[in-house]
């Protein structure tokens, strides 16, 4: 069944009384306090095991600053994402990496703001936590409403740009609707963006929907930026790691923002990077669990009335409209951390699929 699953994604309903591969490498004692956490989007398998023992290796040596790591992980990090060393610059989660790009698209606005007409393209909702600082520096807000079935309107993304668009970013898959754009309609679209114009691809969904990265848009575009991170599929949400896959002239310019270049990750969080990278098995298991147990809740949730996106990432996107009690409460009542609404119309919110026993807790904590 798990070979069937790999080939055409998706889970035998009659198979969602047990997960399509052992949980025996997760350790459940890392939660004590019996709360379910489904509201970040964190693996609840991770980190791998390699990562483990590596974080617990290397914990003694971090008196020393092990400058050779960042290269060491850099370098693996270039031969997985076919490119050359000087296309990566790793940050302290993806999260660093965008509010770097942030102050790079905003630099001509720094001493007058609101000057210039300079705006960003950004599709609503999508993830939006690090767009502070280009608000915050005067670039201007272009919000562009996604289409009927919650996917990322890339025809009127594209009429929103202008001679005064700094930026245009894409979450693919996006969060927090867990849709994902054809890769082919994705190509298309960067290479209709105007040569001057930073284009971000967010990949940080992207291993659970195992479409083929965009890293080699780079060679494509001169200021095309990938950005990836270890928060989600790796299960290092804590240690803050990612990283900027572009041209060697936007890694300088986005070097020039860190005072210790690739250095602002610690020595322990890289060393978990680096074996995580060789641990193809918890991957595998990571996502045949992930897809298993998202198909599950998936079939649950509409039986409460309530309305699913199809999701290629580790969260689901549904409606409460036609919920008959307070989610918010029972999720409460019941020790479960779950998101928020992002859609008033339609009263669209967000869970994180966590392990099956966490599901079928927050299921019938609806019920």
């Amino acid at each position: 069944m798990g070979l069937g699953i790999v080939g055409i994604g998706l889970a035998n309903v009659k198979s969602y009384a047990a997960p399509v591969t052992s949980e025996d490498f997760f350790d459940p004692t890392e939660n004590q306090n019996d709360l379910i956490l489904l509201r970040s989007n964190e693996n609840p398998y991770g980190p791998s095991p390699l990562a483990r023992k590596a974080i617990i290796d290397y914990a003694n040596t971090s008196n020393r600053y092990h400058w050779d790591v960042a290269n060491q992980l850099i370098s693996d990090l270039a031969k997985t994402n076919n490119v050359n060393d000087e296309n990566i610059l790793l940050g302290a989660g993806s999260t660093e990496i965008l509010d770097m790009i942030a102050k790079v698209a905003s630099q001509n606005n720094i001493h007058e703001p609101k000057a210039t007409g300079a705006n960003y393209v950004i599709a609503d909702p999508s993830y939006d936590y690090w767009t502070g600082t280009l608000d915050n520096l005067g670039v201007t807000r272009k919000a562009i409403p996604l289409t009927a079935d919650k996917k990322i309107n890339l025809k009127a993304m594209l009429e929103a740009v202008n001679q005064d668009t700094k930026l245009v970013y894409i979450c693919n898959p996006n969060n927090p609707t867990g849709t994902i754009c054809e890769r082919e309609a994705l190509v298309e679209f960067v290479a209709k963006i105007p040569s001057d114009t930073m284009i971000v691809i967010d990949e940080a969904y992207l291993d659970f929907a195992k479409q083929q990265s965009l890293s080699n848009i780079i060679k494509e575009h001169k200021k095309g930026i990938i950005v990836k991170t270890f928060s989600k599929m790796y299960g290092l949400a804590g240690a803050r790691i990612g990283y900027a896959i572009a041209n060697k002239t936007i890694i300088d310019d986005l070097s020039n923002l860190q005072s210790n270049t690739n250095n602002s990750v610690s020595v322990v969080s890289k060393q978990a990077a680096i074996a995580s990278l060789k641990d193809n098995q918890f991957v595998s298991n990571c996502y045949l669990l992930n897809e298993n147990v998202r198909h599950y809740t998936i079939n649950e949730l509409q039986k409460l009335n309530c309305e699913c996106i199809a999701s290629h990432t580790n969260f689901i996107y549904f409606s409460l409209e036609k919920y008959n009690k307070d989610f918010f409460k029972q999720l409460e009542i019941n020790a479960i951390e779950g998101g928020r609404i992002y859609e008033e119309q339609g009263k669209w919110t967000r869970i994180t699929v966590g392990t099956l026993d966490e599901m079928k807790k927050f299921i019938k904590a609806l019920q």
